[in-house]
């Protein structure tokens, strides 16, 4: 029963992470400045990912990277923010399903000790009669 219903929530997550996407890369034609910001953040995860696939796969890792193009550097940074938006989302509803466990938990727990008394109360007052 959860599983489907944790592949339904990460579909719509990936649906709703689309439009954000998309709003980046319209925002960044409008604004130079963020523009630049992203294009910076895109071209250094490229150069760190590259980094780690060359050591990886064994590659000399002291050469030079080249950088995306600044279509290609928007497109990515876009991608990684949406990506980004997912595993928070996920991470969020994570944290959301521990924290509610614990509440449940900690309630049955109470209730257990409750009992526990009452019982303990119980015997209490039959032994003295």
């Amino acid at each position: 029963m959860i599983f489907p219903l944790a592949k339904l929530g990460t579909l719509a997550v990936r649906t709703f992470s689309k439009p954000i996407a998309s709003r980046i890369k319209k925002e960044a034609r409008c604004y130079p400045e963020f523009r630049n910001f992203i294009i910076s953040i895109s071209q250094a995860n490229h150069r760190l990912t590259t980094t780690i696939q060359r050591r990886i796969y064994g590659h000399a890792t002291d050469v030079a990277i080249r950088p995306l193009n600044e279509e290609k550097a928007v497109q990515a940074a876009a991608d990684l923010v949406g990506e980004f938006f997912l595993f928070l989302v996920a991470g969020a509803a994570v944290i959301f399903e521990v924290q509610r466990s614990a509440r449940s938990e900690a309630k049955k727990e109470e209730l257990r000790r409750q009992e526990l008394e009452s019982m303990l109360m119980h015997r209490v007052s039959t032994l003295e009669y």
